[in-house]
């Protein structure tokens, strides 16, 4: 069996594979940031149909179990697909930053501003599509209307220790990713980070809010105004999680394990 990496040794991968993401063209970045709003909303989709067909033969807690199991299929997608969320964006695109270099500060930025309004909009577009009457299977719309519902159900103060936790969860999942060797092991990191993030209900930017347009159409309570203010909290805890907890903590023990 291989030896695991050691945390320069995926450092310089991250690296490589940041300087590919800010050398991107626009249109290239267009593309993969609307293609990752398309692979969460058949995760979400995956979510729904699973958890409606358990929880109708074995109850809630098994359905919603089997649900977060099937929403991991999302981020399997994202990772084999290399489509481009937004928070894969805090560990990548920083390892392969060029600091002296304006134009890769440029290129991060544009990263950072286009692909979760491009996250969305694909997102939005596909859900709008799916959730036409008769389209997805009896008891899905139901289940996701719930999910809608407390998505503002949590304090200011919850959502955002709840965004930190995705932030630090998904891009955790980056790194693992990027130590992988084979496919087999980046499908499995991707499955298990997916299924925890939606067993956990994490607030997660781009998932809570494809989440909310599909409760908004099947009927939830939840009103545009709470969705897209928890979207703000969900960034700025995303970006705390992501940021302080994995990339800045990763690249310490990357210096660390090189200068040993």
């Amino acid at each position: 069996m291989a030896a695991a990496p050691e945390p320069d040794e995926i450092f310089q991968r991250t690296r490589e594979e940041g300087r590919r993401r800010l050398a991107r063209t626009p249109l290239e970045l267009a593309s993969t940031a609307l293609v990752a709003g398309f692979d969460i909303v058949f995760g979400v989709i995956a979510l729904g149909i699973a958890t409606a067909l358990v929880a109708e033969e074995f109850g809630d807690g098994p359905g919603e179990l089997v649900g977060a199991i099937a929403f991991g299929t999302a981020f399997v997608s994202v990772i084999l697909g290399r489509s481009e969320l937004f928070t894969e964006n805090f560990l990548v695109p920083i390892a392969g930053l060029e600091r002296r270099d304006r134009r890769s500060w440029y290129k991060l930025a544009e990263l950072w501003a286009v692909s979760p309004v491009l996250n969305l909009l694909g997102g939005a577009i596909l859900t709008v599509i799916v959730t036409t009457h008769g389209v997805l299977p009896e008891g899905t719309g139901d289940v996701l209307a719930k999910l809608a519902d407390g998505i503002d159900a949590n304090g200011v103060l919850s959502a955002f220790a709840s965004a930190i936790a995705a932030g630090a969860l998904i891009t955790l999942m980056t790194w693992l990713v990027e130590a992988a060797d084979t496919i087999g092991v980046r499908i499995t990191v991707g499955w298990i980070g997916g299924a925890l993030l939606a067993l956990g209900h994490f607030n997660h930017a781009i998932v809570i809010t494809i989440e909310g347009f599909f409760g908004i159409r099947y009927g939830s309570t939840l009103g545009w105004s709470d969705l897209f203010s928890n979207f703000g909290v969900a960034v700025a805890g995303n970006l705390v999680g992501g940021l302080l907890f994995v990339t800045l903590t990763r690249f310490g023990q990357a210096a660390g394990s090189s200068s040993a």
